[in-house]
């Protein structure tokens, strides 16, 4: 028998709550330790940690219980971690908190995950509008007229501005009104940040959305059934992209998820 889309939204949801309160999801960051090019060190962590051309650099002893992933005993000496946007990236472990480097428009840091993170502990799930049918409308995706990837500077959670590429527009129509959204490639299909008249008050301040790829005509869904929260409503230490301009929406979208909830 078929699910259906109630059912298939469920469970999403259900996915989502178990996904980023697993050990090493978005509420065990406890840090993004930005790293210089010289040597020091991080709260909480052992050795000395840097940053150079090639990648996160570590200085330990063993018995500091540094591991890298794949390898057979702790470092002692020097390491190259290699960063999340390489192909053959590297992580740590420290018993049971993770470090992962990450670049970040040339940048460096190392993110450590703590499954004893208390934002973990407190985690009572995500609260959500109930599922509507209504709410999962066709759009129809034009790409930029050059065909290529725009930039587009926007504010990101941590205060800094940052460039964000998106690729085109997906228009559609709410309730007689026709509105168009600023989009991103994903790995498949598009994806985006907005937000609407409730964000900040009944919702979080701004949300994500994936769509599946458009067919040759453009031709897609916009779901915002699942609509969902940022990685930094989980963790004040992700660095997630604010809207871009026209991706605020003037009326309420009750759908999709709203907040964190907290014992």
């Amino acid at each position: 028998m078929t699910a259906t889309a109630a059912e298939e939204w469920k469970h999403w949801s259900d996915g989502r709550a178990a996904a980023v309160s697993s050990p090493h999801g978005p509420l065990a960051l406890t840090g993004t330790h930005w790293l210089e090019p010289e040597p020091a060190e991080i709260a909480g962590l052992p050795g000395r940690w840097w940053a150079d051309a090639e990648g996160v650099r570590l200085r330990a002893v063993a018995a500091d219980g540094i591991t890298v992933a794949g390898a057979t005993g702790p470092v002692d000496g020097e390491v190259l971690l290699r960063p999340d946007t390489d192909p053959a990236a590297d992580t740590a472990s420290r018993g049971e908190v993770l470090l992962v480097p990450i670049e970040r428009e040339g940048e460096l840091a190392l993110r450590v995950f703590d499954p004893d993170a208390p934002r973990r502990a407190s985690f009572a799930g995500i609260s959500a509008y109930s599922y509507s049918p209504e709410w999962a409308v066709p759009a129809v995706f034009t790409p930029f007229e050059s065909g290529d990837d725009q930039a587009v500077v926007v504010a990101n959670a941590d205060g800094k501005e940052r460039p964000l590429a998106v690729t085109g527009r997906v228009s559609f129509t709410v309730a007689g009104e026709h509105r168009t959204l600023t989009v991103s490639r994903a790995a498949n299909g598009l994806t985006g940040v907005i937000a609407d008249a409730s964000s900040g008050t009944d919702t979080y301040r701004f949300r994500f959305i994936s769509l599946p790829a458009p067919d040759a005509d453009g031709h897609t869904v916009l779901d915002f059934n699942r609509a969902y929260l940022p990685p930094c409503a989980f963790a004040d230490h992700f660095i997630c992209p604010f809207p871009p301009p026209g991706n605020r929406l003037d009326f309420v979208v009750e759908a999709g998820e709203k907040q964190v909830l907290t014992r």
